[in-house]
């Protein structure tokens, strides 16, 4: 008898972009593509975060590149990815939150809050698929959205609104690219211990409420992540596309 074989999670001859590479899940994300042999190129506004993040990839065998960007300029964006590409793999993970009240949310807040996770999220997915195209290379697509995408949340209108929007453009990505083998998902971390993350869950009553949601007990840690995006990112996920890999700890369950 011949066993089936179990498709390679490795992804060496990869090369992958992540976006918001500089510190928590983009950073995890980086570290974990490298580690499964992806070439992989950092993007951030903080060139210095992401230069110590490339060199410590790097001195730990792995292969990273670095793009000092802000991926709301989107025609910048557009002339920097297309010049570097064309790229396997995109995360596209650069994303911001202000949590306040719908009464106490600004224009301004709401702009922000859009701006970098739905549009920006779509113009890179635009640059990265247009350069898939062109080689005429499958690839896969992971857009970082949130367990926040599923449901709602207090003092998250506007996060919750962007985060159903990346949720549907996935979906709608999923089905315009499948033709070209470039499956499209998203992962939907919990609250996980992230810089960003961090001043939200110093607030005890924020941090219990958190952990009265999650069953398994606690807080998400980066490497919690690093999986899933391997996973995404391989052939072991070869038939998935347009799906929502939710890592809640079982926060969306009820």
């Amino acid at each position: 008898m011949e066993l089936p074989k179990t498709p390679s999670f490795r992804l060496d001859g990869k090369r992958a972009i992540v976006t918001g590479a500089g510190r928590g899940i983009g950073l995890a994300s980086s570290a974990a593509l490298a580690e499964a042999g992806a070439e992989v190129t950092l993007v951030a506004r903080t060139g210095t975060e992401i230069a110590i993040a490339a060199e410590a990839i790097i001195s730990a065998g792995g292969r990273a590149a670095t793009i000092s960007l802000d991926v709301t300029d989107i025609d910048a964006t557009r002339t920097a990815i297309t010049e570097a590409g064309p790229f396997d793999i995109l995360v596209n993970n650069a994303g911001t939150n202000r949590p306040k009240t719908m009464t106490d949310t600004t224009v301004e807040d709401y702009d922000a809050i859009m701006e970098l996770n739905v549009r920006a999220a779509y113009f890179v997915s635009q640059v990265v698929t247009d350069g898939l195209l062109a080689a005429g290379r499958p690839g896969s697509v992971i857009n970082m959205s949130s367990q926040m995408g599923h449901v709602g949340g207090p003092n998250r209108t506007v996060y919750c609104t962007s985060k159903f929007a990346l949720e549907g453009m996935t979906k709608a990505m999923a089905m315009e690219f499948a033709p070209h083998g470039i499956r499209v998902n998203s992962i939907g971390p919990t609250f996980i211990e992230t810089p960003l993350a961090k001043p939200f869950l110093a607030v005890p009553e924020m941090k219990d409420y958190v952990l009265s949601k999650i069953k398994l007990g606690r807080i998400g840690q980066v490497e919690d992540l690093m999986g899933a995006v391997v996973f995404l990112a391989s052939d072991a996920a070869a038939l998935i596309t347009g799906a929502a890999l939710i890592v809640d700890g079982g926060w969306t369950i009820g």
